[in-house]
């Protein structure tokens, strides 16, 4: 990527944290911006996810707050539950929509998208976002024992980058979350959760 490239990210969340779990590492989201910072200009940098409405203290609440804080644009939906005909209690929850729209309004501001996600149901955006001459870089991978990327979406993307290369790149460690987990029970301000 030329340096003068004005780049957007799209990050999937709930997919890219099962492409990690695949890889078996954490991401260091100060780390991946700094990355994307060092390959052109950084226009947005995108978070996705939903929330569970009634719990404040969710797992994700930490995470979702420091990229608030420290970068990031979050998009948050809350997710909606229901019944399934067993009885069973299911959480549904998608972000796609909120991406596309996003990724559209900004297409015509930007060099170059770069999405985190292996969702096959992101080819037709790809391809929109390609006709108005936005390259389009999918990070996901093909290194996990089954591949977390749909084979359509890698086809269609300019460029694909398997997150198992970028590993060392933005990788956090046994050790680090270990760290975090120290602080957090010492009663650490939010934030440790990136490394310094």
């Amino acid at each position: 990527m030329p340096p003068f490239d004005k780049i957007a990210l799209f990050i999937d969340g709930a997919n890219l944290n099962a492409t990690c779990k695949a890889l078996g590492f954490d991401i260091d989201y100060k780390r991946l911006l700094g990355e994307f910072q060092s390959r052109g200009t950084l226009l947005r940098a995108f978070y996705y996810t939903t929330v569970i409405e009634d719990q404040e203290c969710s797992s994700i609440r930490p995470l979702v707050d420091w990229l608030d804080y420290n970068g990031y644009t979050v998009v948050t939906k809350p997710t909606k539950e229901f019944i399934d005909a067993s009885g069973r209690r299911k959480v549904k929850g998608n972000m796609d929509i909120e991406l596309a729209v996003n990724a559209m309004e900004l297409a015509e501001h930007v060099d170059q998208m770069v999405l985190f996600s292996g969702d096959g149901d992101f080819r037709s955006l790809v391809q929109a976002v390609q006709r108005r001459g936005v390259r389009v870089t999918v990070v996901s991978t093909i290194a996990s024992q089954s591949p977390m990327i749909a084979d359509e979406l890698r086809r269609r993307s300019d460029e694909f980058i398997d997150l198992a290369q970028l590993k060392l790149k933005l990788g956090r460690g046994p050790s680090e979350r270990l760290g975090q987990r120290q602080e957090e029970r010492r009663g650490s301000k939010i934030g440790t959760a990136v490394s310094e």
